[in-house]
């Protein structure tokens, strides 16, 4: 009954005006920082518990639940608190839970553009050792990496060939899971509305949705494969409220893989609000990059690159009709001046016709009476061009912001080293050649720099190459194991073995990198060989292979 008075409210909900949704959704988003907080508070707790429990039973239900917590928050976090999870399980034989943690593992890889790895996971699960929940998690898996791997290939063989496999991989899924799990009634909903079975497929989102709780992040998903349902309708207003609703559980929930709002900005723009458009692909940008999505970026990128095309129309549109009201100004202008000289005349006229003072009192009342009219319409004019001169503005503040977003690196750069030029002439002029000596002499700033450069390179690295430490550690000795710094930072060997992967092989040059000189870097890869667990001859090429597909 709850679920059948929710259908009813929010269809009713979805008459009213789309502005006051859009201005509802407005208002939560400015209350963003505030749900972010709160669940980093909720994560905290969990991983504090988690870092005292005393049983490994404990460790692993906590590091489950941290999962659940990251899932759509942060993925790295995820994808490290799976990685416990599969440690964990294994430690205490249990064979289901670390296939279910790997399975759901793979699914985050894939979910975030990394099929290669979703793969290389999927293939270290024994599925007979699975319960039906996690074997239906492992058929989930696959099958959603078959479908990305078919979405996004451009060789039509391999597409026949991935969608088989997604196939075949939905239907054991739909074959293990129960019938009202979220999976199993996604799928189900998704074939029907493929096959143009939309009466069935909306039968199946409204079974869905009475399973969910209102405002929670299933409900979100529920919304979002709603709005679908209306989209292939062709019901505007219907698909608009339940997009919204969709977009406002994300918010609240403090959800960062936003598809909601992604796709809210692009129907906004195909209706011409480009600036509430801009608003939400901008706020969904930077969402995603907290979130850490390579896939969720490139599918992003284009509807910014539209948006600024759009601007730029706008822009040049509004340039236009300035154009065109500051030329007819000018005419009015003109128009003006002739017409007040004109008067001016008439008045001279009249005091030199003393003889006719009725008549010239007459003519002047008349003349003043012009002149008050073209005084309020030049006064009229003046409030148009005011008016026009704002919206210029405006338009203005937009552009400067939007490049202002690719300036202020460079711009950054560029101010410290003019300071620092300042200081040096302002040395010179003054003759303090002793102090520009000591300022010029010190090795801080290139220490200072160095430290910079080195911190971006770690962190673009390990950005790329996110298993990267546990991938060399396989290749060395159990006493020979390395790991990150504090603030994740690579020490020496792990940045000569970085450059080495990145295709740097001369000494020489990694040397003049680092700073080093080339005898110590000699000396540093002799020892990283020395070190290895197997062949040391090949331990540089094993090093180069990392990452790549196996």
């Amino acid at each position: 009954m709850l679920a059948v008075l929710v259908l009813l409210g929010g269809r009713a909900l979805a008459q009213h005006n789309l502005d006051s949704i859009y201005r509802c959704l407005d208002e939560e988003i400015e209350r963003f920082p505030q749900y972010v907080e709160a669940r980093e508070q909720e994560a905290d707790n969990l991983r504090e518990q988690w870092q005292t429990a005393t049983s490994d039973s404990a460790r692993y239900r906590l590091a489950y639940r941290l999962y659940e917590q990251y899932h759509a928050f942060v993925n790295d976090s995820a994808i490290h608190y799976l990685t416990e999870c599969i440690a964990l399980a294994e430690k205490l034989n249990r064979p289901s839970d670390a296939g279910r943690c790997r399975s759901l593992l793979a699914r985050s890889c894939s979910n975030t553009g990394m099929y290669d790895e979703s793969l290389a996971i999927l293939s270290q699960v024994n599925p007979t050792l699975l319960d039906p929940d996690a074997l239906g998690k492992y058929y989930e898996a696959n099958c959603h990496v078959y479908n990305e791997l078919a979405y996004y290939t451009r060789v039509d063989a391999m597409r026949e060939q991935y969608l088989e496999k997604a196939q075949h991989y939905e239907q054991l899924m739909l074959a293990t899971l129960p019938a009202n799990s979220d999976d199993a009634l996604l799928r189900r909903e998704m074939a029907a509305r493929n096959e143009g079975n939309l009466q069935q497929s909306m039968a199946i989102n409204d079974q869905w949705l009475k399973l969910v709780k209102r405002g929670s992040h299933r409900y979100a998903l529920v919304a979002l494969y709603r709005y679908l349902e209306y989209m292939a309708q062709k019901d505007t207003t219907e698909m608009m409220y339940w997009l919204s609703e969709s977009a406002l559980a994300d918010v609240r929930n403090a959800t960062m893989d936003q598809g909601s709002l992604w796709e809210m900005a692009n129907q906004l723009m195909l209706q011409g609000d480009i600036d509430r458009s801009y608003r939400y692909i901008s706020f969904t940008s930077d969402c995603t990059n907290r979130y850490g999505s390579r896939q969720r970026n490139s599918q992003i990128a284009p509807l910014l690159s539209t948006i600024a095309n759009d601007y730029k129309k706008r822009s040049e549109q509004n340039r236009n009709r300035l154009k065109h009201t500051i030329a007819g100004i000018s005419i009015l202008a003109l128009l003006l001046m002739a017409t007040l000289l004109y008067v001016n005349r008439q008045r001279k006229r009249l005091a030199a016709t003393q003889h006719n003072l009725r008549k010239s009192n007459d003519l002047l009342a008349s003349a003043n009476t012009q002149l008050s009219e073209k005084n309020q319409a030049l006064e009229d004019v003046n409030v148009q061009l005011h008016a026009l001169n704002a919206q210029l503005a405006e338009s203005n503040k937009v552009k400067e912001e939007y490049v202002g977003r690719f300036m202020r690196l460079c711009s950054l750069y560029i101010d410290k080293m003019d300071q620092f030029r300042k200081r040096v002439n302002k040395m010179i002029k003054n003759h303090e050649y002793e102090a520009l000596y000591d300022t010029t002499r010190g090795q801080d700033s290139k220490t200072q720099q160095l430290e910079q450069l080195y911190e971006s390179f770690d962190a673009a690295f390990l950005h790329l190459f996110p298993d990267f430490v546990i991938e060399v550690n396989k290749l060395l000795k159990p006493e020979e194991q390395m790991e990150l710094e504090k603030n994740k930072r690579m020490n020496t060997s792990l940045r000569i073995l970085a450059l080495i992967r990145l295709g740097i092989d001369d000494s020489s040059k990694i040397a003049e990198f680092l700073n080093y000189s080339v005898n110590t870097i000699y000396n540093y890869r002799a020892r990283l060989k020395s070190s290895a667990a197997t062949d040391r001859d090949t331990f540089e090429a094993r090093v180069r292979q990392i990452g790549l597909p196996s």
